[in-house]
């Protein structure tokens, strides 16, 4: 959703096609031994060759790479002991070795472009290149990943790679493991542990310099060595909490609880307490952590830090209670940030998930709301940012599925990765992901094996395809981007903007789509914000456009939700594929000369007969309609009488302003009561676009001319509006006001 999608773009459904082609012939040669033409030294020689000129060449922030969804392949869900150990001779092109494991060690440094590469070799000696998907991209410079690391790579898949040679991938984080130098595993040939038997205290030291020197993974390492290595209870206390304070460091929150609850059950300790509390604090687990402040600050007063923690967690668990948010800070930290991910909590309003009669699931009220209301400030389960030249924190690439015959060009392949690390390091949070709708895919049942997680990344791939929203930095400095432009505002009726970054909202995600919506999204940063467009009942489904609807869509053509199961049957789609194809036709067609005869209205000397032929122009597209308004926006014909109302309020003609200004909201379902010098009432709420917020203020200084007394109302109704279009309304006199030289209200020179 607000995403660029180009499935359908000729250059790129050629590109699609090509790939569609490769995957064929590799699946041909499946099952056939590879034929080794080249010597292990060329091996290795290649691939340094080929990792030293891509250093040496020129970085280019915003270059396009592609990346390649191969067919989906359940993770490795068989314990060690299991598997069969095998040879790189024994496997065989295109296959997934199941019951088999290979021991391999690197004998190249790290290379780095769609995924993390190396030269392994096997206890034989034979050599392999292999590719590391979804990982970290600090593994290739923390030490994690180094010439001499031995790996297992649990029923591995030897491939066909884009340059004809053979290689290993590895596409799950749960089917690659890195073993300590003290593996019983690591052939004896290969062992780099130092003879002498260190202690307990030897490695704890190790890990502490590793700490010190930012070696986090390195330093976790040394801290299991030494609580396998018969530490005192003294020692192991102190070593536990040495490494929960590395798993912090890493983002393996769910680790660093593991370390210190043991630890508290002796002694509630203050490092334990402090540790737990942070870790709990990062889960967003707000209401434990605060209860495991009251313990600390209650055993140790004096603890600066965490009272600061304390305050910190106090005031998101207020925020997930009462949905309280400072929105002008917020929007200045979001612009401040790269990337623009905040310290926020999740606020979840009169909503709650339940069985959709036509959508499988959906989010409902659960009582009466009014139009923007907040219902629902979600952070980001997992956010990709791709920000402006060097701004930009994850590479944008085109991301190809042959599979779904989708293509979408962001960061998705870069928000696939940063949810399956973020799982594997906190199976906490592995529920969230299995919840999503993700299509026919059947996932692995299996969490857990030998104690690792089990990541299943093509259940990741799929949930991310239907429920990751496009998003820019701030609906804000969108909104005042399009109206600044007029071409653009315009365009904004027929199109939706569409977004390089990206994110997962896990509760937003179950919101179904309708062309009639009745809330909206915004974003804050990686806060999604999701508001009333018109008042509500109670155990009402809410429902917002995935694409925006368009009046120069074809009668035929749908929008595309097979996906998610079902059709839009909104009031619109259903008008639209029962109106005659002759009156579809005219409309398209008097559309394209209005916006024409739009643009020959010179500025400063426009005149009246050009202005009423635009008028008669948009009383014949009216009549390309037969449903009210009320019942079936008119989204032919509200752009242009928004224009026709600029035009007489820049003439000086308040009353023909005023006069098509509520044509304006008549034309996109809004029933308005108004009554010259008395009454400005909205009985029912219509379509929400950005434009209106512009067209209230066109009304409220057209008031001020002939009805002073509703100029105020026009003016919050033009705040409730621009509050639902971009999340908040504490900016709103920065960036609109009725002293504005702009006859819409946008203050000139706003940013």
């Amino acid at each position: 959703m607000d995403v660029e999608d180009v499935s359908q773009e000729r250059g790129y459904f050629q590109l699609l096609q090509t790939q569609k082609r490769n995957l064929q012939n590799a699946k041909s040669r499946k099952g056939q031994t590879p034929r080794r033409t080249k010597t292990r030294n060329e091996i290795i020689m290649q691939f340094m060759f080929r990792q030293m000129m891509g250093n040496l060449g020129p970085v280019e922030p915003h270059n396009l790479r592609s990346s390649f969804v191969p067919p989906a392949y359940h993770p490795s869900v068989a314990a060690l002991r299991e598997l069969k150990k095998t040879r790189i001779h024994n496997l065989t092109l295109e296959t997934h070795h199941r019951g088999l494991y290979l021991l391999v060690r690197a004998v190249t440094p790290t290379d780095r472009m769609t995924a993390i590469m190396a030269v392994v070799e096997d206890e034989a000696g034979d050599v392999v290149m292999l590719q590391l998907y979804n990982q970290e991209k600090s593994l290739a410079t923390d030490g994690r990943l180094v010439e001499g690391t031995v790996m297992v790579i649990k029923e591995p898949y030897l491939k066909i790679m884009a340059d004809g040679d053979y290689g290993l991938r590895v596409d799950h984080l749960s089917d690659v493991r890195f073993l300590s130098d003290s593996d019983p595993l690591i052939p004896a040939e290969w062992s780099r542990r130092p003879g002498v038997e260190a202690s307990a205290t030897d490695w704890k030291t190790r890990g502490n310099d590793l700490f010190a020197q930012s070696a986090y993974h390195l330093a976790i390492d040394c801290y299991t060595e030494a609580l396998n290595s018969s530490p005192s209870a003294e020692e192991q206390n102190t070593i536990r909490l040495n490494r929960a304070l590395a798993c912090l460091k890493t983002h393996q929150f769910d680790a660093a609880l593991r370390d210190v609850e043991p630890v508290l059950l002796l002694n509630p300790s203050e490092k334990g307490l402090f540790r737990k509390s942070q870790a709990l604090y990062h889960l967003q687990r707000f209401p434990d952590s605060c209860a495991t402040h009251h313990t600390l600050r209650r055993l140790y007063p004096e603890n600066v830090a965490a009272k600061q923690e304390f305050d910190r967690a106090t005031d998101r668990l207020t925020e997930s209670q009462l949905g309280k948010y400072p929105f002008k800070r917020l929007q200045r930290e979001a612009d401040k940030r790269r990337p623009p991910r905040l310290d926020r909590a999740t606020y979840v309003g009169p909503v709650s998930v339940r069985a959709s009669e036509l959508h499988g699931r959906g989010l409902f009220t659960t009582e009466a709301v009014r139009a923007g209301d907040l219902l629902l400030c979600e952070k980001a389960f997992a956010h990709a940012f791709h920000g402006e030249a060097g701004d930009s924190d994850a590479e944008i690439s085109l991301l190809m599925n042959t599979e779904t015959q989708t293509m979408t060009v962001g960061t998705q392949a870069e928000l696939i990765s940063a949810i399956a690390q973020r799982l594997y390091k906190n199976p906490s949070l592995i529920a969230v992901v299995k919840d999503l709708y993700h299509g026919s895919y059947i996932p692995t049942n299996i969490s857990e094996v030998d104690g690792t997680p089990v990541i299943d990344t093509f259940l990741i791939e799929r949930a991310v395809s239907l429920n990751c929203f496009g998003c820019p930095i701030s609906s804000r400095t969108t909104h005042v981007s399009s109206m600044k432009d007029e071409s653009t505002a315009r365009q904004l009726a027929t199109s939706q903007v569409r977004f390089h970054s990206c994110g997962v909202w896990a509760l937003a995600s179950y919101i179904n789509h309708s062309c009639c919506s009745n809330v909206r999204r915004a974003f804050i940063g990686d806060m999604m914000i999701v508001r009333a467009t018109r008042d509500l009942p109670a155990d009402t489904e809410l429902t917002f456009w995935y694409r925006a609807p368009s009046a120069q869509d074809p009668p035929t053509k749908r929008l595309d939700l097979q996906h998610w199961g079902f059709e839009c049957s909104c009031a619109i789609c259903q008008d639209r594929h029962a109106t005659g194809s002759g009156d579809l036709a005219r409309r398209r067609k008097l559309l394209v000369e209005v916006e024409t005869a739009f643009r020959s209205l010179a500025p400063g000397r426009r005149s009246n007969a050009a202005v009423a032929r635009i008028e008669r122009m948009i009383s014949d597209i009216q009549r390309t309609y037969r449903s009210p308004a009320a019942q079936v926006p008119r989204l032919g014909v509200w752009n242009a009488y928004l224009t026709l109302a600029a035009v007489h309020a820049t003439g000086r003609q308040p009353r023909k302003a005023l006069e098509f200004a509520l044509k304006t909201f008549e034309s996109l379902g809004y029933v308005i009561q108004s009554e010259p010098r008395t009454t400005l009432v909205v009985k029912e709420w219509g379509l929400i676009m950005d434009g209106l917020v512009g067209c209230w203020m066109i009304l409220c200084r057209a008031y001020s001319d002939i009805a002073p007394d509703l100029a105020d109302q026009a003016e919050r109704y033009a705040r409730t509006t621009y509050k639902i279009c971009v999340g908040e309304d504490e900016t709103f006199e920065s960036t609109y006001s009725r002293s504005s030289k702009r006859v819409d209200g946008l203050i000139v020179g706003v940013v």
